[in-house]
């Protein structure tokens, strides 16, 4: 009989938690969707806030603990060494928001509410933030299994979750210096199209009505 690998090890242990992370990230998505109901209310006919929740896959689990490691890669001698639970975002929540200024209210909300998460922002590669993130426990429904959320501007959340689905399978071409180039133009772009639109809103007077 073959050896276990840690890769079955973490696999076993991803199934026995399959519970835990799907309360997480029903109690998460519910928090964050009454904590933001009052913004969503006041929302004018341009401006749009979207919450989506997700659960990380196993294999995709695996994979990002593995990428962690020194060299990219588990000790075989030591399979029990290694947890899932080392992952702050197996059970995971975005907020997409239009325009900034909403986001910044629906962060603010949040922060109102999950005062002791850990605080990690995405980042352009200059080291600008371009869309804060937080981490950790909903006490709640598991004191296992840490959960994730995220406010995202629209355009580029949803670049993302595009660019998330086209390149998972293709890490080497997705870290590439010239993917990565090209990434960081369509976050530039996204970002000034977003403000150019805010800016445009802010500035536009409807125009007398014609009788």
């Amino acid at each position: 009989m073959a050896e276990r690998t840690p890769e079955d090890t973490l696999r076993e242990e991803y199934f026995n938690l399959v519970p835990d992370i799907r309360r997480v990230m029903w109690y998460l998505e519910a928090e964050v969707r009454y904590h933001t109901r009052h913004i969503l209310q006041r929302l004018k006919p341009h401006e749009k806030l979207a919450v989506k929740s997700r659960v990380k896959e196993c294999e995709s689990a695996v994979k990002t603990l593995r990428d962690r490691q020194e060299g990219r890669t588990f000790d075989p001698d030591r399979p029990g060494d290694y947890s899932l639970l080392d992952l702050p975002d197996l059970a995971g929540v975005r907020v997409l928001v239009f325009p900034n200024s909403r986001l910044v209210e629906v962060d603010n909300a949040l922060r109102d509410h999950f005062p002791n998460w850990l605080g990690k922002p995405v980042k352009d590669d200059s080291g600008a933030s371009l869309a804060p993130k937080y981490y950790g426990y909903c006490e709640k429904v598991s004191r296992k299994v840490r959960g994730e959320y995220q406010v995202d501007p629209m355009l580029l959340g949803l670049f993302w979750e595009v660019e998330h689905s086209a390149m998972y399978k293709f890490r080497e071409v997705a870290n590439s210096k010239e993917m990565q180039m090209h990434r960081s133009d369509v976050q530039r772009a996204l970002s000034r199209f977003e403000a150019g639109i805010e800016s445009f809103v802010q500035d536009y007077t409807e125009p007398p009505s014609q009788t």
